[in-house]
């Protein structure tokens, strides 16, 4: 009787095991929780640095975007996803930055044409 209520307790153990999830090493979330640290350091380096203009806009972004990157990839499982679902939260946001930059382009060309049409004022 021991034997087979024991047997029915390990097979209830690896039931809980395969719909438990999957656990990641404490090492790995430190690791991410150090390298936020740097990045967030040196966010505050540039402006500490004094730099100005698009040096310091440029690496402030930089800086964001990787640490974003680092959030949602660790702490939102996103590396351990499905391709599928991946590319419907990272495909949108790159397309706007894709738009954005298309504006940018177009902006310049917008910005001349009023100067050339209407005069400098």
């Amino acid at each position: 009787m021991v034997h087979s209520s024991h047997t029915a307790d390990a097979q209830a153990g690896t039931a809980v095991q395969d719909h438990g999830g999957q656990q990641h090493p404490i090492k790995l979330y430190l690791l991410v929780w150090g390298l936020l640290f740097v990045l967030s350091a040196a966010s505050y380096f540039v402006d500490y640095a004094g730099l100005q203009g698009g040096l310091r806009w440029s690496l402030i972004l930089i800086f964001m975007v990787l640490k974003a990157g680092l959030i949602t990839a660790v702490f939102m499982h996103m590396a351990w996803e499905r391709l599928a679902l991946s590319y419907a939260i990272l495909l949108p946001p790159l397309a706007l930055i894709g738009l954005l930059v298309i504006l940018l382009i177009e902006s310049d060309y917008t910005a001349a044409t009023r100067v050339i049409e209407l005069g400098a004022r």
